[in-house]
């Protein structure tokens, strides 16, 4: 990939966390927790694959990297659930 198709992806991961602070700053996260909630953790996950594929070079990689990588942020997500949950 070249610098274009890069910086591309910069403005794009910019953008939306420009949304994420609007989102949260505006004070929608106040009157409406759960929708606010939702649209920053889309926009999270959209960014890390973002940040996954082009700037990791999964998107280039054979698929069994990619799987692997998915695999152990399953495992990651997982963990850490359980870990919260074991706290309640």
């Amino acid at each position: 990939m070249d610098w274009k198709g890069y910086t591309v992806i910069y403005v794009v991961l910019f953008a939306f966390a420009t949304a994420q602070a609007v989102v949260e700053f505006t004070g929608l996260v106040d009157s409406a927790y759960w929708p606010a909630f939702a649209l920053i953790m889309v926009l999270s996950v959209v960014k890390a694959v973002g940040v996954a594929a082009y700037y990791q070079h999964l998107r280039w990689e054979p698929r069994a990297v990619t799987y692997l990588v998915l695999g152990g942020t399953v495992a990651a997500l997982a963990l850490t659930g359980a870990a919260a949950y074991s706290i309640l």
